[in-house]
C-alpha cells in the first residue's frame, strides 16, 4: 500500500473524521519546522495525511486501492513552497478545513519570507446622477468629498516645515517591527509595517502643524469627473488613487456609478438613439415634412410616401458620440396615428378610395 497514513497519524482505519483532525493537529504541533525541536520530514508526512484521511472521497480512494485519484497521490507530489508539499490543501475539496485553521495567518509570513505588502487606503463608492443628453455627448461633474488625503502643508512627510526628519526609535529605521503570535502549532514570529512612521524608517523631528504628524488629514475634497460619450446607466469609473489615503503607502481608488435619467422620446439602442414618430395616415400615404425634437435640436424630417406602420427611417450622424469625428445614427420608428372619429366628409372620401381598390 505505500505509505500508511493511518500509521502516520496514530490513529485506526475506522477513526472518526474528527479524531483524524485531533492527531493531525497534535503531530503539527509538534513536528512543524518552525518550532525548536521540529522535523520537516515528519510534519510534511502529517499535512499529506491528513489531506487524504480528512477527505471522503480520497479516504475511500485510498482505502480502496492504496493510492488517490483526486489530486493528491501521496508521495509523488512535488515540493511546494518553502520545501513543504501543500499540493493536498485545496480549499473546499478536501484537505485542510479552511473553517478551523487559517494558513493565510499562520503560515503568510513564512511563505513571504518576510516581505510585507505596500499598504493601500480604502476605495470610495460614490453615485452620481446625469441627464440623458450627457450620457451621450459626455460631460464633466464636480463632486465634493470628505476624506483622508495626503497633508498638502508636508506632503505626507509629516515634517514642519524647514525642520528634518530622524530614525524612528520604534523600529530603528527598518520601517518593519518584528511580534510574535500564538498558534495551535505554538509560537511564530512574523514582520508588520511600523506603527510609528509608517514603515518610512523616520519620523519628523517637529511635527507638521497641520496634520500633527500623520502626514494624511481628513478634510473636504473637490473631484473632478470626466463622464466619457456613450456611457451606460449604472456603469462606473473608477479613479485611481482617489479614494482613501493612508500613510507610509499608496491611496485607494474612487469609483463613480453613474446613473442615466431617461428622456421622454429617446432611447439608447447601441451606438444609435431610437424615438417613435406618429404620423397622419394620409401623410404616411402621401408623403410629407415633420418637425422632431432631437438632442441636435429642431430637425426637418421627410416622411416618403406610402411609409407602412412599423417602417425605420433613418437620420445618419445623430446618434451616440463614438469618437470627436464619428456618430451612430437617429433612428425613428414610424407609427401610423389612426383617427378616433370621421367625419362625413372623411367617410365619403375613404369610401371612393375603397371603391379605387385602395
Amino acid at each position: 500500500m505505500g505509505k500508511d497514513y493511518y500509521k502516520i497519524l496514530g490513529v485506526e482505519k475506522k477513526a472518526s473524521k474528527e479524531d483524524v483532525k485531533k492527531a493531525f493537529r497534535k503531530l503539527a504541533h509538534k513536528y512543524h519546522p518552525d518550532k525548536k525541536g521540529g522535523d520537516e520530514k515528519k510534519f510534511k508526512e502529517a499535512s499529506e495525511a491528513y489531506a487524504v484521511l480528512s477527505d471522503e472521497k480520497k479516504r475511500a480512494e485510498y482505502d480502496t486501492y492504496g493510492k488517490t485519484f483526486s489530486g493528491s497521490n501521496g508521495g509523488d507530489a512535488g515540493p511546494g513552497a518553502g520545501g513543504f508539499d501543500f499540493s493536498g490543501f485545496q480549499q473546499g475539496g478536501g484537505g485542510f478545513d479552511f473553517q478551523d485553521f487559517d494558513l493565510g495567518d499562520i503560515f503568510g509570513d513564512f511563505f513571504a519570507g518576510g516581505r510585507q505588502r505596500q499598504k493601500r487606503g480604502r476605495d470610495i463608492s460614490i453615485d452620481v446622477q446625469i441627464e440623458f443628453k450627457d450620457s451621450i455627448f459626455g460631460t464633466k461633474r464636480k463632486v465634493l468629498l470628505t476624506k483622508t488625503s495626503i497633508c498638502d502643508i508636508c506632503k505626507g512627510s509629516g515634517a514642519k516645515a524647514g525642520t528634518k526628519m530622524k530614525t524612528c526609535a520604534t523600529c530603528n529605521g527598518a520601517g518593519q517591527v518584528n511580534e510574535t503570535r500564538n498558534s495551535i502549532f505554538g509560537s511564530f514570529s512574523s514582520v508588520r509595517t511600523c506603527p510609528t512612521c509608517h514603515g518610512r524608517g523616520e519620523v519628523p523631528e517637529e511635527a507638521c502643524p497641520k496634520c500633527q504628524g500623520e502626514g494624511v488629514v481628513n478634510e473636504q475634497v473637490e473631484i473632478n469627473v470626466d463622464i466619457p460619450a456613450g456611457i451606460e446607466d449604472g456603469q462606473m469609473i473608477r479613479l485611481t488613487g482617489m479614494g482613501e489615503a493612508v500613510a507610509g503607502g499608496v491611496a485607494g481608488d474612487l469609483y463613480v456609478k453613474i446613473h442615466v435619467g431617461p428622456h421622454p422620446t429617446l432611447k439608447k439602442q447601441g451606438e444609435n438613439l431610437v424615438m417613435n414618430l406618429n404620423v397622419k395616415l394620409s401623410d404616411a400615404l402621401l408623403g410629407a415634412e415633420y418637425k422632431i425634437e432631437t438632442l441636435d435640436g429642431t430637425l426637418k424630417l421627410k416622411i416618403p410616401e406610402n411609409t407602412r406602420y412599423g417602417d425605420t427611417l433613418r437620420v445618419k450622424g445623430k446618434g451616440v458620440v463614438l469618437s470627436p469625428k464619428k456618430r451612430g445614427d437617429l433612428l425613428i420608428k414610424v407609427q401610423i396615428d389612426l383617427p378616433k372619429k370621421l367625419s362625413r366628409k372623411a367617410k365619403q372620401l375613404l369610401k371612393e378610395l375603397q371603391d379605387e381598390g385602395i
